[in-house]
Order: C-alpha cells, then sequence, then structure tokens
C-alpha cells in the first residue's frame, strides 16, 4: 500500500555547489518557513524514512551519511540537475559571458555586504565578540568608503569576510544538527540549519522598510542579482562535481557536512581577543 505521504511530494529547483550558502540570501522570510514545513512533514512520512542496518559496519556508515531520508533526498537532487542542465546553466553562461568581470565582482561584494547585518547578529548570538566586531567594522567600511559594497575595501584593510549564519549560532549551542535534507528550493541543508535559514530571515534590518521607498525593489533586486551571480561563478564546480565523482549525490552531501562542521569548529575555537585590531 502506497503511503499517504507520497502523493505530496514536492518539486524543486537547483542551486550552487555550496547550495546553502547563496541561497539563503536569495529566498524570502516564506520560502524559509515552507523548507522547515517540508523537514518537518518529511520527519512524519516512515515510509520514506531508511531504517538503520543491523551489520555493525553498515550502521557506522548510515551514522556517518547521516541522511536517513536518502531516497527522497536523492530524487529531489536528480531535479535539482535537471533544472540546472534544462536552464539554469546555459542563463548561468550567458551572465558571465556577457556581464564584464568587475561588474560582477561588485554585484558580489554588495551581496555580500548587505547580508552584514545576519552575520554580525549571528556572531552575537554565538557569544564571540571579537568576531561580531570585525562583522561591524567591516560593514561600516564597505558601506562608507565602499560606496554600498560596491568595493571591497574592507578586506583590503584587514577584515576580510567570514561565512556565519544563525544555523552555525544553533551549533555552538549544542543543538543537534537533525537528519541531512535536501530541501525543496533549498540544496543541502539539515533541521538544524533550515531553523536558522528562517532567522536569517528576521535578522536582515532591509526585510523591514517601509514600502514607498524604492527599497523593497533595491532588497529584491540586490539578492536575486546577487545570488544568481554567485551561482553563475560556481557553474565550472558543479560541472566538475558530476564529472569527477562517481555518486555526485553522495560527494555534495558529503562535502557539505565536512564544511559545516568545519565552520562550526572554527566558531566555536575562535577564542580570540576582543578588541579589534585597530584599537
Amino acid at each position: 500500500m502506497t503511503n499517504s505521504c507520497d502523493q505530496y511530494y514536492p518539486p524543486i529547483v537547483g542551486r550552487r555547489l555550496k547550495f546553502a550558502t547563496i541561497f539563503r540570501r536569495f529566498y524570502s522570510f516564506k520560502t524559509a518557513i515552507t523548507g522547515m514545513a517540508v523537514a518537518l512533514f518529511l520527519n512524519g512520512c516512515a515510509s520514506w524514512r531508511v531504517d538503520p542496518p543491523k551489520d555493525p559496519e553498515a550502521l557506522a556508515d548510515y551514522k556517518e551519511a547521516n541522511d536517513p531520508y536518502e531516497p527522497v533526498n536523492r530524487k529531489m537532487y536528480d531535479i535539482n540537475m535537471w533544472a540546472y542542465h534544462k536552464a539554469l546553466r546555459p542563463l548561468g553562461k550567458a551572465w558571465a559571458w556577457a556581464v564584464p568581470r568587475p561588474v560582477r565582482n561588485a554585484i558580489g561584494s554588495i551581496n555580500e555586504t548587505w547580508y552584514m547585518p545576519s552575520v554580525f547578529f549571528s556572531d552575537v548570538g554565538a557569544g564571540k565578540p571579537r568576531r561580531a566586531g570585525d562583522d561591524f567594522t567591516r560593514y561600516v567600511i564597505n558601506m562608507t568608503v565602499g560606496l554600498a559594497g560596491i568595493f571591497d575595501v574592507a578586506s583590503s584593510v584587514g577584515y576580510p569576510h567570514h561565512d556565519s549564519d544563525p544555523g552555525l549560532t544553533l551549533a555552538s549551542w549544542g543543538v543537534p544538527s537533525g537528519p541531512y535534507l535536501f530541501l525543496p528550493g533549498v540544496g543541502p541543508n539539515t533541521f538544524r540549519d533550515a531553523s536558522g535559514f528562517a532567522i536569517a530571515q528576521g535578522l536582515s534590518p532591509i526585510n523591514y522598510v517601509p514600502r514607498g521607498y524604492y527599497l523593497l525593489t533595491f532588497n529584491w533586486g540586490y539578492n536575486v542579482t546577487g545570488a544568481f551571480n554567485n551561482f553563475a561563478n560556481q557553474i565550472d564546480s558543479l560541472d566538475h562535481l558530476e564529472q569527477d565523482s562517481l555518486d555526485p549525490y553522495a560527494f555534495l552531501r558529503s562535502a557539505w557536512q565536512q564544511n559545516r562542521a568545519s565552520q562550526v569548529e572554527a566558531l566555536r575555537n575562535d577564542h580570540r581577543a576582543t578588541v579589534p585590531n585597530w584599537y
């Protein structure tokens, strides 16, 4: 008998190699909540779970993969890659060909700078005042001398960018990741990171601007353009992923989880003095 969950299988859209880094800045709060709802719904669909094997060696591999929903996750990944080859890759190639490199760099810098408040609040929540101070200084420099983020001046004066988000903050508090998920329209994730993704939308001040000042249009513009620009810059990485991996899905899952684990460790082990370099 077919489980009732099967009829609700959702279609998805693809993203770049580090899927859960870029499009966190693109999808709206509603999309984040939808992703969380799908994650919770999956947790209730027992027929979509792979039961832990009894063989000790196989059980160790099962726990390391942390992917009890692998059958449905693979289906979602396949649909993502179908969309990538049919639409996203050709559009990304056209973008990279038509838009000069300096313009693409400026778009990337704007997208990164305007996301900095979420990075700042995430580092504050993790209890890392030095990182938060660097975030604030970087934001101020790039918003002023860097002309609202067009130029990444902060990196050249000793304040390079670092990734941080509420999912990492939750991890620093000891919140378990939960199982690996390939969410519709979001990509590689976990229950913890899906929650962090939703929180990040609430930490972006521009999401609260009033209507009528064209800032809402700018908000959509820099998010959509920045996300697509970052995606276009990673097409070669996605192509290599498919060409050089016997199992691209498993390779992506492992690489993404290792990258998140290293980010968590870097956050936890950052015990630098709280004062900035210029003090």
